[in-house]
C-alpha cells in the first residue's frame, strides 16, 4: 500500500507538470498569492478504518501562482478522526487527530480543472494530550478538483505512513479563497 500511495502521488505530479505546460486556462494568477480556508471530510482507510468512522478537518492553504495554470501550495490545519466502539467491550476507542504540514503543486489541465500533489509531515494528537505518544507520519496526498477565483472543490486521498501504523483517508475538500 505504501508503494501504491507513492506511485499515485508521483503520477499526479508528473501529469500536472506535463499537461500544464500546454494548457492556457489562466485559472491561477501568475506571481500572485491566494489564501483559502476549507473543510475536509473523509472515510478512513487502512488501520484507521478499524478504530474510526470518519474524519473531519479544517485547513488553511496558501497558494502562489508560478504561471497562469501552475501553482505551489502550502497547507496546514487539523483533522479529527471520530472513534468507533470496540465491538467486544462496547467501549469507545480513544479519538485522535493529525496536524498536517504539507507543501505541493497544483496544475490546471483544463479551464477550472486541476490535479495536485502534496507531501509533508503529520503530527498525531492523541486524546490524552497533545503529541503524547503520538507519532509523526509522512503524508502523501494526490487530489483532483474544480476551482474558480473563489471556490475550490476537490477529491483527495491522504496517506499517513510511519512507525508501522499506516492509514489514510478518501475525502472531499471544499474551500473559499481570496487573492492577497
Amino acid at each position: 500500500m505504501k508503494k501504491l500511495s507513492k506511485l499515485i502521488a508521483v503520477a499526479f505530479a508528473a501529469a500536472a507538470l506535463f499537461v500544464t505546460t500546454q494548457v492556457k486556462a489562466q485559472t491561477t494568477p501568475a506571481n500572485g498569492f491566494t489564501f483559502s480556508l476549507g473543510v475536509a471530510a473523509g472515510v478512513p482507510t487502512g488501520n484507521a478504518h478499524n478504530y474510526s468512522t470518519f474524519n473531519l478537518g479544517g485547513l488553511g492553504r496558501l497558494q502562489y501562482g508560478i504561471t497562469n495554470n501552475f501553482a505551489v501550495l502550502f497547507e496546514t490545519g487539523g483533522d479529527h478522526f471520530f472513534s468507533k466502539k470496540d465491538p467486544i467491550s462496547s467501549i469507545r476507542y480513544a479519538s485522535y487527530g493529525v496536524i498536517p504540514l504539507k507543501g505541493g503543486i497544483k496544475g490546471f489541465i483544463a479551464p477550472h480543472i486541476y490535479l495536485a500533489g502534496e507531501a509533508g509531515a503529520g503530527f498525531e494528537v492523541l486524546e490524552h494530550g497533545l503529541f503524547k505518544d503520538g507519532q509523526t507520519k509522512l503524508i502523501l496526498a494526490p487530489s483532483a478538483g474544480w476551482a474558480n477565483n473563489h471556490w475550490d472543490v476537490g477529491v483527495r486521498y491522504d496517506s499517513f505512513t510511519g512507525d508501522g501504523n499506516n492509514y489514510g483517508t478518501v475525502g472531499v475538500r471544499i474551500a473559499y479563497g481570496f487573492q492577497l
